[in-house]
């Protein structure tokens, strides 16, 4: 290992980043193969060993025998910038294993294109004057990355410190030195730090901080259309040639002729339940690789099962689809294709490429462990073709009859057994009502519909991978338009379970309080909890959409996310949870002062609209927690003798506490107020006044939600449901607001002041209002971590 070290240490690596790579035993072999490969084991200049680190981490597998190739252009500096091997590792993914066009690849990846820096200046020129009036208004505000991405999409090989230098330059010369206002909240951007300290020799060795082009774009992974005629991917058999699935030219002709060459990609849910956040990030890859390339995206439901689907998930997934800022290319369903499907299912045995089988699911089981062949794969296809005609007429029994795919029992990968292709279900179809009784499976339906809608992209999380074998397959069997597939990594959120079985359980047996339950990450409970589709699909986009691990996010990571939003767009008010009685002895009874209370930390003086009223009377109330007995250094509250002051109001000061009969609960605080406000004091109190003598202020209920579950993968456990956290949904329901609250609306956002942010829930009524929960107000995420 320490030779190890000595090697990366050569090709410029830092020593943090060298001892890093060590840990990883993957990483570190690559590497290793990497830099004998480029012959540079005497060292090389940092630059170049940075991007020998980024083929070894990043090296599309399907390619590995262009690898030496491209470490030539890397050592002989015709790829000399990130952006160019982003390029070329995109290039060799679509090309795999076939022989390399060194012209195709050399203009996919710039190779001898120079960008001057007149060019750059003129370019970053450009864009400032096409987007001056934003960036005045926004000032230092103004997204850079945006300004990257525009200058990196006329000129991709142009040097990106160069790109942000002369951004940044640009910026300064537009707006002048930074204001007040720009430099607004300080402690968010000490967050931003990493808590421990780096060693100072480190930070000298570490490149700029340059963002890549999946940052600027997430979408700049995925290949054109015009570009679908390479190998998707390699099919390997037991007993035949392998199966290097790709698209003939006349076949990708039609296919573009079709579509004017325009991206189309689908979002395929199962109407069989609630939408969760997984599902958003499915969205916002399918949706949103339509919508960056300009075309478009099919909301397919994938309604192949007649005895799960419920016109309720349909209505469900159209309106969160919607809600989530999305608008479907079209609506369509599976159904819609049935004819299609069994089509070419005729054709598919017709081809001796399928056959009808007798065999019961447990023997389908036993069959595939031993990898043997159904008595029945081999019989004649007339046969074949006469009994699946019986099977939709319905003259075979539910149960007694499938249609096989004819693949490779012999095969390594489980999903090649001769996947089902049609069953007999005596069941009407929700959709399509009784005109079928035999339902085609999701194996066989899925990639044939791809290719009908011409999808251009097939987008799915990696649990479908090995699937990818029966999906070429079969399209090629048919001769049929072959999609571009790719997987990412699945979203996985802590202390909460995903799966739609477990969900179900959840809410029929009423663990929570139906789909919507603001304890669920359903959107349609993230939605009742009060976060926003903005806040959502922002956490997801920084996620990323690569193919990682899938390893846990944690939950505070989305809290994070909507903090940010919620601080700039949830206004100010006063709710007290515990109310506490607090008589001011010097003012009167009778009397009242109106109070103006910001609706926004940095409300303008001159904006009555940034304000709400807010009465002072003799009778306040504070939280119980904001009161002690005895006082302390470190404490804020109020105690005997001590004076706080109030939030937008004046200082007051403990002059009595009235007991209750226990001798030890404090049932009221007698106080004087400083009309003058001439007292300092340190602590700060939220409150709610009577709004006039011996009228109560307005009671609302408050929903305290929390983690559904005590443990971070509840999913894992054998008894997950004993893992439900007791304290997950805490009902207060007697609160104490300030009257302007009585004019809120369903899903209206608010900061109640020092306790969080809260939602006016859907079972408000105009006697009671009900506010739940969205976040807390402390927040214990990093950026930069899980």
């Amino acid at each position: 290992m320490v030779e190890a070290i000595d090697l990366f240490l050569k090709i410029g690596l830092d020593e943090r980043t060298a001892k890093n790579t060590i840990a990883n035993n993957k990483v570190t072999a690559n590497l290793l193969a990497v830099i004998n490969e480029a012959a540079v084991t005497d060292g090389c200049d940092r630059s170049t060993g940075n991007l020998l680190y980024m083929v070894a981490t990043k090296f599309p597998a399907n390619a590995l025998v262009h690898r030496p190739k491209l470490l030539e252009y890397i050592v002989s500096s015709k790829i000399k910038t990130p952006a160019q091997l982003e390029a070329a590792f995109t290039f060799v993914t679509v090309t795999g294993s076939e022989n390399l066009d060194i012209n195709k690849f050399e203009e996919a990846c710039g190779v001898g294109i120079e960008v001057s820096l007149e060019d750059i200046e003129r370019t970053v020129d450009e864009i400032f004057e096409e987007k001056k009036s934003a960036i005045i208004e926004q000032r230092y505000r103004t997204n850079v990355g945006d300004l990257f991405a525009h200058v990196r999409k006329k000129l991709p090989w142009a040097d990106p410190k160069i790109v942000k230098q002369l951004i940044d330059s640009k910026l300064y010369a537009l707006l002048g030195e930074k204001t007040a206002a720009d430099n607004e909240k300080p402690v968010k951007k000490k967050k931003e730090k990493p808590a421990k300290v780096v060693d100072k020799s480190t930070t000298k060795e570490a490149p700029e901080a340059v963002p890549s082009e999946e940052e600027l774009n997430p979408y700049s992974i995925f290949p054109a259309p015009e570009e679908n005629y390479k190998v998707h991917t390699e099919v390997f058999f037991s007993d035949r040639p392998v199966l290097r699935a790709c698209n003939s030219k006349a076949i990708l002709e039609k296919h573009l002729k079709t579509t004017g060459g325009m991206v189309l990609t689908r979002f395929p849910p199962e109407p069989n339940g609630y939408l969760h956040i997984g599902h958003a990030k499915a969205m916002f890859v399918d949706f949103g690789l339509a919508k960056d390339r300009g075309g478009g995206c099919y909301l397919r439901f994938d309604d192949t099962n007649p005895e799960a689907e419920k016109k309720e998930y349909i209505d469900h997934i159209e309106e969160i689809v919607g809600w989530m800022g999305w608008k479907p290319f079209k609506i369509t369903y599976t159904s819609d294709y049935f004819q299609d499907l069994y089509d070419l299912a005729v054709e598919l045995i017709r081809r001796g490429c399928a056959y009808v089988d007798h065999q019961t699911g447990d023997e389908i089981k036993e069959y595939r462990e031993k990898k043997m062949n159904s008595p029945w794969r081999d019989r004649p296809i007339s046969e074949s073709l006469k009994l699946f005609n019986d099977m939709k007429e319905g003259r075979i029994d539910e149960g007694k009859a499938t249609l096989r795919m004819k693949q490779d029992m012999q095969s390594d990968n489980g999903n090649m057994y001769d996947l089902i292709a049609y069953r007999i279900k005596f069941t009407p179809h929700p959709h399509a009502g009784d005109k079928w009784c035999i339902y085609p499976s999701y194996d066989y339906a899925h990639c044939i519909v791809d290719s009908l809608e011409n999808i251009t992209h097939s987008l799915c999380t990696l649990e479908f991978e090995t699937r990818r074998a029966s999906y070429y397959w079969l399209l090629d069997a048919l001769s049929l338009y072959q999609p571009y597939v790719w997987e990412y990594s699945r979203l996985n959120i802590t202390n909460t379970v995903m799966s739609k079985r477990k969900l179900n359980r959840l809410v029929t047996e009423n663990f929570v309080d139906g789909w919507d339950d603001p304890r669920l990450m359903t959107l349609a409970g993230l939605r009742r909890r009060g976060v926003t589709s903005t806040a959502i699909n922002t956490f997801v986009r920084g996620i990323g959409i690569t193919r990682s691990d899938g390893s846990m996010i944690r939950l505070e990571r989305l809290e994070y996310h909507v903090r940010e939003e919620l601080n700039k767009t949830a206004s100010r008010t006063m709710v007290v949870l515990h109310p506490l009685k607090v008589v001011i002895t010097n003012l009167e009874a009778s009397s009242v002062i109106d109070l103006d209370a910001k609706k926004w930390p940095d409300a303008p003086n001159d904006d009555p609209s940034s304000y709400y009223k807010v009465p002072f009377s003799n009778v306040v109330y504070i939280e119980q927690t904001d009161f002690r007995l005895k006082d302390s250094k470190d404490y804020y509250g109020l105690a005997p003798g001590k004076t706080v002051l109030l939030r937008y109001a004046f200082p007051i000061k403990c002059t009595e506490v009235v007991l209750s009969e226990d001798k030890t609960t404090v049932a009221e605080i007698r106080a004087e107020y400083d009309p003058d406000k001439k007292t300092k004091p340190k602590g700060v109190l939220h409150w709610v006044a009577e709004p006039s003598p011996g009228v109560d202020p307005l009671k609302v209920e408050v929903r305290l939600f929390d983690k559904l579950f005590k443990s971070e993968n509840p999913g894992e456990l054998d008894n997950w449901l004993d893992d439900l956290n007791p304290e997950s949904k805490v009902v207060i329901p007697c609160a104490y607001g300030v009257p302007s609250l009585k004019f809120a609306e369903v899903e209206d956002k608010f900061q109640f002041e020092r306790l969080g942010y809260f939602v006016a829930d859907k079972d408000s009524t105009p006697e009671k209002l009900i506010f739940n929960r969205i976040v807390t107000l402390r927040d214990t995420y990093k950026p930069g971590s899980k």
